[in-house]
């Protein structure tokens, strides 16, 4: 039996997330069946994350114990037959029997995508949240500065999460602008429940005046989900890279 790191990447728009669960596909369930359907074993698949339902991911990593003699490439190959084509195995490769794709990850990259033209972009319609009014994303970056560093991030956890410790440490955190597409880009050493769309909306909060341009650390202060900006939609965001100090790559 060997532990495989399989690294994937999927469209969440059909998806309820990456978790199995009970009343809604799920990408984990996908994975799983595609397993099943190439080893003849319905094993269990544990991810690096548990993303929301319509969001993205150009990587995510996950753990698969199995006594098949398939690996790298011919495993993915395999996989990819059987998986849909919003999803797509593009690694594997055999780790030490005790890491875990999640615990042993030091951190994570999001984006946030909004397309900023006057009218829709049929091609990012399901990528990027759609906004006619201009962005600043000079004055949005600057704004954003105020994410990094070591903070509790009580305020920007969805109302309702059972995480007890609140406390992540934000390494990045910028604003750019690519033609009309603005990206929000935030990297750190882990993530509370809906935190970086909580982020995004709080600076789109700022953008639109409701929130001042240095209301970020009175935010973090407050611990007060109320004071911080609304939860952006789902499909804005992708979880673009995993961090490990040595198999994730």
């Amino acid at each position: 039996m060997a532990r495989l790191l399989i690294t994937l990447r999927y469209d969440g728009t059909a998806y309820h997330g990456w978790q199995v669960q009970p009343n809604g596909v799920t990408v984990q369930h996908v994975l799983q069946d595609a397993v099943e359907a190439v080893t003849g074993v319905r094993a269990a698949v544990t991810g690096c994350s548990r993303t929301d339902a319509g969001v993205h991911a150009d990587m995510f990593c996950c753990a698969l114990d199995t006594d098949s003699s398939l690996r790298g490439d011919k495993l993915a190959s395999a996989l990819n037959f059987h998986l849909p084509r919003d999803i797509a195995v593009y690694d594997v490769r055999e780790v030490a029997a005790g890491f875990h794709p999640r615990y042993h990850a030091r951190g994570k990259r999001y984006i946030y995508r909004i397309w900023n033209g006057t009218q829709r972009h049929p091609v990012y319609d399901r990528y990027a949240l759609h906004r006619k009014q201009r962005l600043d994303e000079t004055a949005l970056c600057r704004a954003a500065a105020d994410y990094i560093g070591t903070h509790d991030f009580a305020a920007f956890c969805a109302a309702g999460s059972d995480v007890q410790d609140t406390v992540r440490t934000v390494h990045d955190c910028r604003v750019e602008r690519q033609g009309d597409l603005v990206i929000f880009s935030v990297e750190a050493d882990g993530f509370l429940y809906n935190m970086v769309r909580i982020m995004v909306g709080t600076l789109l909060e700022i953008a639109d005046g409701r929130l001042a341009s240095d209301a970020i650390p009175l935010i973090l202060a407050s611990g007060e989900r109320a004071a911080a900006g609304p939860t952006a939609p789902a499909k804005g965001l992708c979880l673009q890279r995993v961090f490990y100090d040595e198999e994730g790559g």
